[in-house]
């Protein structure tokens, strides 16, 4: 599950835009014991008889249900000594209860996707899955089940210690993430926001099952607890089986604890210093801002947005585009107590870190004398707006953003602190930065003493309920048209016609929740030849399309796509270029104005060509001690069939920064001039447009520009590699990473393709409920995740057949020859058992929902059809691919099994460090042996 605290802006300024409001929804019969509280906007709140609130948030247009269920404990709610355990108790209850013995198993049986994340301040637990009554009422069930009977025993604990151990180890690879958190411990002295939510290693470690069942038993309990169900659900049947299910829930007789502690006032300036091994420089600065409730929120969010935006905030402008630094941001917290603002700079091993802390401090703590202007405060509001514009068009991604108003509060405040930020002014703005933003209220890298104190007193917010009291919001959005996602709808509503050419266009016009539309498009250029020695200038100009045309600045860009309420963009590579964007109806005819413009114009200009310079090679250097990246390139280099030249060639780190330091911006330009065209490719589009009108803007943007090297596949066949196995140590990683690898002579067309992919799902193919996941996750507890893809080639003539099998995992370097050894074992048991009946058929079931599921989003689904287009087919071709799935036996999937997975020829790649392995094996006492006779 992941883990990780509420770093979330505000949720943000909603501009309607439809002229008549939506029709409030009617009112569900309501069960008994059941009250009904405020609804607003399309969200309606309900309590049961034991305390336990649930939100409704019906929406037909898509076919697709969210549960989530929001527990009110967190890392905050943890005593001295038991850190990490309501992170620990969030993984515990995936072991099951009396009842429900396995629930992972029996959610992949239904096409189920779910997770669950610890936080701060709160626990939540969600599902999403193809609109279903059987499988709601199965999700309801278990999750009232599991909130009072879960099993929380020892040997679930044990089996899972090491997972949540491989976790911390996880992320204490990252520079970044390991100054956050001690940056965090430092700025709180007393609160447990200071605390890492995954916890302490010692506490973790030495947890005991009675401390965590006692945990469990005094938060897990429906008065604590908020339940959120999204999607295409009818409320009044949805309410009777949340009912029937939570109803007779009863909370513990003793009333929840409370968290007294307030932080105090900072007294001046705070350091921390963190020295490891790696190739970043990093500086942050973090200073304590109200509660979320507190009304000076909506500023801090403002200015956030104001100082971290790329490309237009005041930290890209004086560090990133002066190239002090590769990168800067900044964000604040929203939280049900006073919380952080904190910015940070990253910038290579070899950069001026004085110079990089020096600006950054300059910037925040200069706004007195060089204060936010009307326009900067314009400009953020709308981006912040547009993002809550975009994301409440979709019910369920609402369903899953309701978690952090709810934990702060009360769920209406997603919508109040939304109305908030737009009535911010400049002078709110300016305001807040001068006041919370000083150095006696800052936490950095050194400590200095001062003989005048610089206090900043932390106003106390008002109460969540009185903040929104009386609050009745806006007029609820547009829904949209019921659309089925099935092969057989979605190509009777699909038109297929060729511009020019060879410019290939699908388009599926309907109604949307909001009145969206989703565009993906390709266009494809060069050949083998004419790409050879290209690839390095192809990647970096492709990088380059979004950051200045002759007429528009990248800033420009930026505002543009804000003025549009357009997400997306365009991008390019070694053979082709991609469209991809999330409009509306009314503003999709300029957003493709301006995709034209990008790919057709671009300026490179040169201090953005130094920019993305710097970011690639800061990010090459920082893969020289990454162990995913030492073990993935390692692999890659010795499965590379190509020679030197060729465009499909692996550099190695040196040869990559080398090839980045020599490009110069004419390289650029020169790739744009030999190879850039959109008369051949294909767009799909999907959602609420004017077909007849966007067809004839299609013809005209991109019908008639020709690339002067015509795209011609590059032919990939597949070849044996003997296999290897291959340590590469690292120093000061706590974590390791395998990979495996073997290649198969395999087409996406060939049946075996079909067998494989679902054996695959059952061998390696989620990280809890697969063979691999099965036993060295849940049974053996020694990686966080572990897993295995097959993959196939999909040439347009289906002749190429460069496949490959593998397998990866991540596991403390002293574990990782316990995690080689069950691979292996169970890739020979696959091999000599093949798989049952049993699992034959959750398999399909599972892999058909999520294939289901994915039709859903129109997003997606665009880029299904935009790929169907390149290789000549229909969503026929999808029904049928489906319908050999279900046709599919054991004793196929078994033969095909046999013919192409051998664990002889697998070859392994380990990177990490294993001295500390072995100094750690060294240092544990030996155990005493019984006498032998």
């Amino acid at each position: 599950m992941i883990s990780g605290r509420s770093f979330s802006a505000l949720a943000l300024a909603l501009a309607l835009l439809l002229p008549v409001p939506a029709a409030p929804a009617a009112t569900p019969a309501l069960p008994k014991g059941v009250t009904a509280g405020p609804s607003i906007e399309g969200i309606s709140e309900y309590t049961l008889g034991n305390g336990m609130r649930v939100l409704l948030f019906p929406d037909s247009t898509k076919p697709t249900v969210t549960v989530n269920l929001t527990y009110g404990v967190g890392s905050v709610h943890e005593q001295y000594g038991q850190t990490g355990m309501a992170h620990l108790l969030e993984h515990l209850l995936f072991k099951g209860t009396p009842t429900h013995a396995d629930i992972p198993g029996e959610m992949k049986r239904r096409g189920i996707s779910y997770n669950a994340t610890t936080s701060l301040d709160r626990t939540n637990y969600y599902a999403a899955f193809p609109a279903n009554d059987d499988t709601l009422s199965w999700v309801l069930r278990m999750e009232a089940d599991r909130m009072l009977n879960s099993n929380v025993s020892r040997a679930d604990l044990d089996s899972e210690m090491t997972v949540v151990r491989n976790e911390l180890e996880a992320r204490e690879n990252n520079p970044a993430n390991v100054l956050l958190e001690r940056l965090r411990s430092t700025a709180f002295l007393w609160h447990n926001y200071g605390n890492s939510t995954v916890g302490a290693r010692s506490d973790v470690e030495g947890m005991g099952i009675g401390q965590l069942q006692d945990f469990y038993r005094t938060w897990y309990r429906p008065d604590n607890a908020t339940l959120v169900i999204a999607g295409r659900i009818d409320p009044a049947t949805t309410l009777a089986k949340v009912q029937s299910s939570f109803g007779a829930l009863r909370n513990p007789k003793s009333a929840l604890p409370r968290v007294p502690t307030i932080e105090p006032a900072q007294d001046g300036e705070r350091t921390v210093v963190v020295r490891r091994t790696g190739d970043l420089g990093v500086v942050a600065a973090a200073y304590h801002v109200p509660a979320s409730t507190h009304p000076d929120s909506a500023a801090l969010a403002v200015l956030a947005d104001v100082l971290g935006h790329t490309p237009a905030g005041r930290l890209h402008r004086a560090l990133v585009e002066t190239r002090i630094a590769a990168a800067a941001g900044s964000w604040g917290e929203t939280l049900a107590q006073p919380g952080l603002f904190t910015a940070i700079a990253l910038q290579p091993r070899s950069g001026d870190a004085a110079k990089m802390e020096e600006v950054l401090l300059a910037q925040l703590e200069a706004l007195a004398t060089n204060p936010v202007t009307d326009e900067e405060v314009a400009e953020a509001k709308q981006r912040i707006a547009n993002n809550h514009d975009l994301y409440f068009t979709d019910v369920n991604a609402v369903g899953m953003r309701l978690t952090e108003s709810v934990a702060a509060g009360d769920w209406r405040l997603l919508l109040t602190q939304r109305d908030a930020v737009a009535a911010v002014t400049t002078a709110d703005v300016n305001r807040v930065a001068t006041q919370y933003l000083r150095p006696g209220n800052r936490t950095l890298g050194r400590f200095i003493a001062t003989d005048t104190p610089d206090r900043v007193e932390v106003p106390v917010a008002p109460t969540a309920a009185s903040v929104v009291a009386g609050y009745t919001g806006r007029a609820a959005v547009d829904s949209g048209e019921h659309f089925e996602p099935t092969p057989a709808n979605i190509e009777a509503r699909t038109r297929r016609i060729t511009l020019g050419d060879g410019l290939k266009v699908a388009l599926l016009p309907k109604r949307t929740r909001g009145g969206t539309v989703s565009v993906v498009g390709r266009f494809r250029f060069g050949d083998a030849e004419s790409l050879a020695g290209r690839d390095a200038a192809a990647d970096m100009a492709g990088a380059m399309l979004m950051r200045g045309t002759r007429q528009l600045s990248r800033v420009e860009i930026d505002r543009r796509l804000e003025a549009l309420q357009t997400k997306g963009g365009v991008q390019g590579g070694l053979t082709g270029a991609n469209l991809s964007l999330l409009s509306r109806r009314e503003h999709l005819p300029e957003a493709l104005a301006l995709m034209a413009q990008l790919l057709r114009e671009p300026s490179f200009p040169e201090d953005e060509f130094e920019q993305l310079r710097l970011q690639q090679v800061t990010s090459l250097e920082a893969a020289r001690t990454d162990p995913g990246s030492i073990a993935s390139q390692a692999m890659a280099l010795y499965f590379d069939p190509w020679p030197a030249g060729h465009p499909l060639h692996v550099d190695t780190i040196d040869e990559s920064l080398e090839r980045v330091r020599a490009l110069k911006r004419e390289d650029l330009v020169a790739f744009h001039r030999d190879f850039y065209g959109t008369s051949r490719g294909e767009i799909a589009v999907v959602g609420d447009f004017d077909a007849e009108a966007l067809e004839k803007q299609l013809q005209e943007l991109f019908a008639g520009w020709d690339s002067p090297r015509p795209y011609t596949p590059i032919a990939t066949r597949y070849h044996a590699v003997d296999p290897l196995v291959s340590k590469l140590p690292v120093a000061d990683k706590p974590n390791a990473v395998l990979l495996a690898r073997h290649n198969i002579p395999l087409r996406y067309s060939d049946d075996d393709y079909l067998a494989l992919s679902v054996a695959n799902r059952v061998f390696g193919g989620d990280s809890m409920t697969s063979r691999l996941g099965n036993r060295i996750r849940q049974k053996e507890g020694l990686s966080y995740g572990v897993g295995s893809q097959v993959n196939a080639d999909d040439s347009i003539d289906g002749t190429d057949d460069d496949g490959s099998f593998v397998i990866q995992a991540i596991a403390a370097p002293q574990n990782m020859e316990r995690v080689d050894v069950a691979v292996r074992e169970e890739l020979a048991r696959l091999l000599a058992d093949g798989i049952t009946a049993e699992e034959l058929r959750d398999a399909v079931s599972g892999l058909l929902t999520e294939l289901e599921q994915g039709r859903a989003s129109d997003g997606h689904l665009a880029g299904i059809l935009q790929d169907q287009l390149f290789h000549g087919r229909t969503m026929k071709f999808t029904a049928a691919r489906e319908a050999q799935y279900r046709a599919l036996t054991v004793d196929q999937v078994n033969a095909a099994i046999r013919r192409h997975l051998d664990p002889a020829r697998l070859s392994v790649f380990v990177s990490g460090d294993f001295d500390a392995a072995a100094r750690a094996a060294a240092a544990v006492p030996a155990v005493a042996q019984p006498p032998q006779g």
